[in-house]
Order: structure tokens, then C-alpha cells, then sequence
């Protein structure tokens, strides 16, 4: 008989793998580190309502995110906001301009914070680590071609 019609002895659950936590430093701003505390009492929230009703794929998708979410939390380390706005680094907010014409500002977070769609870019992402230490007026690698910094600022873009 196949495993797939073999019901599970009462009290185990399937355990899903866990999700790849990055070998990336684990920098966060101040407000990543607020989304990762929303975000594990979310899996909190879900493992209870799961236990609550005995579903055992539910339980095994959120525990599955606690372990996550926990191990995220214990190896954040929070950069503050800078006050220089000379180069840039973590947390900055940097307008660029492609060689196309665009123009995009993005500010340069942790990687569970980033969304690029919303303005933010991962530290570890290319675009990111080539802007790293560079000034307004520095040419950068960006894609397929170059962008020139046009601007640099701290903190949230707004």
C-alpha cells in the first residue's frame, strides 16, 4: 500500500522544512525590526487559531514560520538612522537617475524589509552594495547600465 493513503498515529503532525535563513548579516532599521516583531506574533496568532482547531497543516505551516520569525529576531541587529548624509550606507535614502532617464529613489534596508515596489531595496542587493561609500555625483553600476547619485538622505524616504 502506498504511504499516501497511510493515516498518521494521533499527536504527530508533518513538520514542513524550514524557510532559508540568509548567511547575510541580519541589519535591520528600526522599523524591520518592528515588521518582524508584527510578523511573528502573526505566526503566533496562526499557530494558536490552527491548535485551536486541530489542523495539523495549519499548525505545521505557522510553526514553520515561528521558527522563522524567532531566528530572524535573535540575529537582527538594529542600525540606527545617521545623521551624515555625505556617502552612502544602511539606511539611506539615495535618488538616482539611469542612464535611460529614469529617476528612483529608494531607501536601503534589512532583507525581510525590502520591497522594492514600495521604495526599499535589500542591503545585500546589487544595486545597494554598488552605492555603498559613494557621494552625490558618483556613477554607480545599475542593471544593464549606470546611474549617477543625484541625492542622498537619512532615514525614510518622504
Amino acid at each position: 500500500m502506498s504511504r499516501a493513503f497511510v493515516k498518521e498515529p494521533d499527536g504527530l503532525s508533518a513538520e514542513l522544512p524550514d524557510r532559508a535563513v540568509s548567511t547575510h548579516p541580519n541589519d535591520v532599521t528600526e522599523e524591520g525590526y518592528r515588521q518582524i516583531e508584527v510578523k511573528l506574533a502573526a505566526a503566533r496568532d496562526a499557530y494558536a487559531t490552527a491548535q485551536a482547531s486541530d489542523d495539523r497543516e495549519g499548525m505545521a505551516a505557522a510553526a514553520r514560520e515561528l521558527r522563522y520569525w524567532n531566528a530572524r529576531r535573535a540575529s537582527a541587529r538594529i542600525v540606527p538612522n545617521s545623521d551624515d548624509a555625505t556617502h552612502v550606507r544602511f539606511g539611506s535614502t539615495v535618488t538616482i537617475i539611469r542612464d535611460d532617464g529614469r529617476k528612483q529613489t529608494f531607501r536601503i534596508v534589512g532583507e525581510d524589509e525590502a520591497d522594492p515596489a514600495r521604495g526599499t531595496i535589500s542591503q545585500v542587493s546589487p544595486l545597494a552594495r554598488s552605492m555603498f561609500g559613494k557621494r552625490v555625483g558618483d556613477v554607480v553600476p545599475a542593471g544593464a547600465g549606470d546611474a549617477k547619485i543625484l541625492s542622498i538622505g537619512n532615514g525614510p524616504a518622504g
